[in-house]
């Protein structure tokens, strides 16, 4: 399998030792799948931009006090192709696509576009992780058995891992349906930190984190976070995440579990602004470094 070049893979890495799919630990790819976008539209072109807005990211970390990508080195792939694919068939893809990575024994970070290819990402680690539980930050709860008649809608991305019966965690969740609601007060396997609790409750980090299991998978929908810093999704709503804030759930998290692979999904890039695309770039980047200084 073969690695993009330093054009256009993430960070722009041009050391071969650092970047080529055989001596990478970490491996990026993408899944620009776009098929049920119920407001403004273009998240398709999301892990585009973030790979190239990555060229701008800083090696070194100052924070974490290391260059991350010299701690296994970070492969980046060819985007996924989706002609003729949607809903199952599309999930069965990537699926598929995720599996053969992580039998290769490599750390799997995804970009996608809408919130459904997650689902293929999580059966995939699944398979490798029976204790997974998945963390998510968002705005929506995803949790509708359907949307204008799908399942497979972005909107209903967490039922369908739910159905799986993994233990969910969420956060920065600030819109949802009544049915949704519902079902979280009745789930002992969701545990939601809604937006307004957030600067709240001094503890929400800790008793979110406590609600998973030891192996996490972590998905990122750019909309979790607050539009002052992330304009540019598909479904905007006020009163999100901040970056402090969503650093110090990130970094716990890593700390406390062991956190087996992420996706950040739904950045829709906006003309005229790289606000959006750089900011997910770097989060990406930083919570690689959390993961690579994890004792687990």
């Amino acid at each position: 399998m073969k690695g993009l070049n330093a054009d256009s893979n993430f960070l722009g890495i041009e050391e071969e030792a650092l970047c080529s799919y055989e001596q990478s630990k970490y491996v990026i790819q993408s899944a620009p799948y776009e098929h049920t976008s119920s407001y403004l539209a273009g998240s398709e072109k999301g892990p585009a931009a973030i790979l190239e807005a990555s060229h701008f990211v800083e090696f070194y970390d100052e924070e974490l006090d290391q260059e991350t990508f010299r701690k296994g080195g970070i492969c980046t792939l060819e985007a996924m192709n989706f002609d003729g694919k949607v809903d199952a068939d599309a999930v069965d893809l990537i699926e598929a696509e995720t599996t053969k990575l992580l039998n290769d024994n490599k750390f799997v970070i995804s970009l996608g576009a809408e919130h459904t290819v997650t689902f293929g990402f999580v059966k995939a680690h699944l398979k490798k992780y029976p204790n997974l539980s998945v963390l998510q930050i968002d705005a929506h709860s995803d949790l509708r058995q359907a949307y204008q008649g799908n399942p497979y809608s972005h909107a209903s991305v967490m039922a369908r891992v739910n159905d799986l019966g993994l233990k969910i965690g969420q956060a920065g969740i600030r819109a949802q349906c009544i049915e949704e609601a519902e079902l979280i007060k009745s789930s002992a396997n969701i545990h939601t930190v809604y937006a307004h609790q957030v600067r709240r409750n001094p503890n929400w980090i800790n008793e979110l984190v406590d609600h998973l299991s030891d192996e996490v998978y972590i998905t990122i929908d750019a909309d979790g976070l607050d539009p002052a810093i992330m304009p540019a999704v598909g479904t905007a709503e006020p009163n999100g995440l901040f970056w402090e804030e969503t650093m110090q759930l990130l970094k716990t998290t890593c700390e406390r579990k062991k956190v087996v692979g992420f996706d950040i999904v739904e950045c829709a890039p906006m003309e005229g602004s790289i606000l959006s695309e750089f900011t997910l770039a770097k989060l990406l980047y930083r919570l690689m470094g959390y993961i690579s200084l994890s004792n687990h």
